[in-house]
């Protein structure tokens, strides 16, 4: 735990500087463009090549040195801030080098997940895994508290490039971090043994993996579902809140922090109590509250307490949603090939996520936001929930967000391959998972095919094809 503490600071302290610079850019862009597609392109660019570039990411996190991997992803982030920052003081940056840039960067951030999820494997032991996952989203949420707040405060004083010059030296720090930690290696299972071969094989066995254990496959694909669905209303945070406020930093900084505080309560929940003894409701029954707690009041709300108040729940909630999956996929999949197998589970996951962005900004500036200006078409029917005007819109994409987002949760648990996955699929260092029983036998000792276990136990609660 000491080592995984380290590397841990440097990571917050990373992501402070990058959240900073991420509020700074942000409130740069809106006033460039006035257009929330802008900004969820900004999002598409820097998000769309960590899922696609997932498969290769796996594999290579396998091969090499988990701590060489995680050192160059946070070399290339860095690399990236200075750039807009040359470009930025020079009077010369444009939108297109900002989606250009968050492209690079989010091509090195694909290998940073399965390399900090697997290397969190090696360092702690297996009832620490949920308690370490807590931190991780405790940094991820503090972070997510000082970083609009200072931003804004300091936005004022040394401008955009200032940001950015404290963002650069945050990235030195966790390298620093990283460079005087050690990271074991994971020794070779018969797992691992039977997935070596090519690159290019190694980058597909994660699907292998995944699609011949249902219960693992049902699982990820309620989050493909989820953040489809959820990633259409958060991709407008900012633009919403703007577009209320008269574009005040101030307020989105003020909204954000206070949304984050709840991701601090909830890492630290979650690092104390170590989530729900059966991890599947952590999951399935957290993503209902989220949408529901959280969606539903940023959508409804017309003030920053509102906001604020839906942020702070999303932000409490999610730590234990996410801590509780990725507890149980480190504790179902066998050390030496979660590299491959966590880059799969993301793209799996997330591959919705990309096209949701792509098209939550132009839903929003042609369809909602027209439709809820005074006198739209939809102000009858909607106006009294989410109001009218500037932002109103895009509320009430977060409206329905939230309650099909909650549709989902519920759904999952009709469906016995994944409310049992616990029970269903073995520990990796079980006798049950080594090569004799269950859904965790070794590719190379299973049939060819998908066994079907994910149809509802109701044949009337059916979800549609």
């Amino acid at each position: 735990m000491a080592g995984f503490t380290v590397i841990w600071l440097g990571q917050f302290v990373s992501m402070l500087g990058s959240g900073m610079t991420t509020f700074a850019v942000s409130i740069w862009a809106w006033q460039e463009t006035g257009q929330a597609t802008a900004l969820a392109l900004a999002a598409f660019f820097g998000f769309g090549p960590q899922v696609l570039l997932s498969p290769l990411a796996g594999a290579l996190v396998d091969r090499l040195d988990r701590k060489l991997v995680m050192i160059l992803s946070d070399l290339a982030a860095g690399v990236t801030t200075i750039i807009l920052l040359v470009l930025y003081s020079a009077d010369q940056l444009e939108i297109w080098h900002l989606y250009a840039l968050n492209a690079f960067a989010g091509a090195f951030a694909s290998f940073q997940f399965p390399a900090y999820s697997a290397a969190v494997t090696v360092m702690i032991p297996k009832k620490q895994y949920a308690r370490a996952n807590g931190m991780i989203g405790l940094a991820g949420s503090a972070s997510g508290i000082f970083a609009p707040v200072a931003a804004g405060a300091l936005i004022g004083f040394i401008g955009v490039g200032g940001i950015m010059a404290i963002d650069i030296v945050t990235f030195v720090f966790a390298i620093g971090m990283l460079l005087v930690v050690f990271i074991p290696s994971p020794e070779q299972s018969e797992e691992g043994r039977a997935a070596a071969g090519s690159l290019w094989s190694e980058s597909l066995f994660g699907f292998r993996y995944i699609f011949r254990r249902p219960s693992l496959l049902g699982l990820q694909l309620v989050f493909f579902m989820l953040n489809l669905i959820a990633t259409l209303g958060f991709t407008l945070t900012a633009a919403m809140v703007l577009a209320r406020t008269g574009s005040d930093p101030l307020a989105l900084s003020y909204a954000q922090s206070v949304g984050a505080i709840g991701g601090v309560a909830g890492g630290l929940l979650l690092s104390i109590w170590g989530g729900p003894k059966r991890r599947i409701h952590g999951v399935l029954g957290g993503m209902v509250l989220a949408s529901l707690l959280s969606s539903l009041p940023l959508g409804i709300g017309r003030s920053v307490l509102w906001w604020a108040v839906g942020g702070f729940m999303g932000g409490l909630i999610i730590p234990i949603l996410n801590g509780s999956n990725q507890a149980i996929w480190q504790a179902k999949v066998q050390p030496d090939v979660q590299g491959r197998v966590f880059s799969i589970r993301r793209l799996i996951a997330q591959i919705s996520a990309p096209a949701a962005m792509l098209a939550a900004g132009p839903l929003a500036d042609n369809l909602f936001e027209p439709a809820m200006a005074e006198g739209g078409p939809w102000t009858a029917a909607f106006g009294w929930l989410v109001g009218v005007g500037p932002g109103a819109g895009m509320g009430l994409m977060f409206v329905f967000a939230g309650l099909l987002g909650a549709a989902v949760g519920l759904g999952g648990y009709l469906f016995p391959a994944i409310r049992n996955v616990e029970d269903i699929m073995p520990d990796h260092d079980s006798d049950k998972a080594n090569g004799r029983i269950g859904e965790s036998e070794p590719l190379s000792q299973q049939p060819d095919g998908l066994e079907v276990l994910l149809e509802p136990e109701d044949p009337a609660h059916s979800p549609a094809d």
